[in-house]
């Protein structure tokens, strides 16, 4: 079994998406490992994007993201990884394909109501900030 970390942006639970985000990755029977409801600091939000420091959209991105509560979630299952990056859908909302958790609830950019680890790496790396 694999872990992966997703996190329902602010968008996504102020649209109380997080139900109906939750029951896809039930559907595919993804187990949720862990799961909490917080609001992330400057500072977490900064480490968390870390990897975005040196790019132009580094500020809105964190202050998106501060904006307000999210959810996170460690989900365990069979090539997590792979398998949640697929389910979520490009990053860009109008690329997303219909049928992707971008492409049914995705409203922009950083209004695309969903984070995931794109990496075992990653996953190692944001789920400590938050958990």
């Amino acid at each position: 079994m694999e872990q992966t970390l997703i996190v329902i942006k602010p968008d996504g639970v102020e649209r109380n998406l997080v139900g109906a985000i939750l029951s896809r990755f039930e559907k595919r029977e993804f187990a949720i490992f862990k799961m909490k409801m917080f609001k992330f600091t400057k500072g977490q939000a900064e480490e968390f994007y870390l990897p975005h420091q040196e790019k132009h959209f580094f500020s809105s991105l964190v202050q998106f993201i501060i904006s307000g509560p999210v959810v996170a979630v460690i989900l365990e299952g069979s090539t997590a990884v792979e398998v949640v990056r697929k389910m979520i859908g490009a990053t860009k909302s109008h690329e997303a394909v219909p049928g992707t958790i971008r492409g049914d609830f995705g409203l922009g950019l950083q209004d695309n109501v969903i984070h995931a680890s794109d990496s075992k790496e990653s996953f190692e790396r944001e789920s400590k900030i938050i958990f």
